[in-house]
């Protein structure tokens, strides 16, 4: 999968250093993956939460933060839309992010 844009999670875990490791694993395994579906992906990450608009919130360091992402399966390209902590998370519409 191509991942639009790894910048956003080096902003973010530069200010939050404690998630840092997670993203980094999460960049490289969405990098290297064929996610071909939804049901797919689930397979990898049985937590994540699949939401309409092929969106998917993926829990970050034990679900302290939370990650949107968009993706385009016909494609291989997921988009990240929102990158924050759970209760950031809990203040935005994952739907229109």
């Amino acid at each position: 999968m191509r991942v639009i844009a790894k910048k956003t999670l080096k902003v973010f875990w530069l200010k939050h250093s404690d998630c840092a490791e997670q993203l980094k694993s999460w960049y490289k395994e969405a990098e290297e993956a064929h996610w071909s579906t939804p049901q797919n992906l689930k397979k990898l990450y049985p937590t994540a939460s699949i939401l309409g608009d092929n969106r998917v919130v993926f829990n970050i360091k034990g679900n302290s933060y939370r990650l949107i992402v968009k993706i385009n399966y016909d494609y291989s390209i997921v988009w990240i839309r929102f990158l924050g902590t759970h209760a950031e998370y809990d203040k935005i519409n994952a739907l229109t992010i």
